[in-house]
């Protein structure tokens, strides 16, 4: 088959393995690919960004949440990436 409509679970899993474990969309296209799944890296980003719009809301009461705090807290746990065009890495702050 040449085409078709992720469910809510493979999309909910591209997105945890970007955001979640770090791992960017060229990654996860070799990970299919080795399933025989052969999936894009814009694809992958679409399917990424679309949810965003559904879940603004929510990020906008959390955002009011953590604005009413008193104290926040946070972790400032570093994981290396890729530094596009460098041919190395980076870290920066996963929390």
């Amino acid at each position: 088959m040449s085409g078709g409509l992720p469910t809510e679970a493979a999309i909910a899993q591209v997105i945890v393995s970007k955001f979640g474990d770090h791992t960017p969309f060229y990654r996860q296209a070799e990970i299919y690919a080795r399933q025989g799944i052969r999936l894009d890296r814009a694809t992958l980003g679409n399917w990424s960004g679309r949810p965003c719009f559904h879940l603004q809301p929510v990020a906008d009461r959390l955002r009011r949440h953590l604005a009413a705090a008193d104290r926040l807290f946070m972790d400032e746990t570093t994981a290396p990436v890729l530094n596009p065009g460098r041919g190395q890495t980076k870290k920066v702050t996963c929390g």
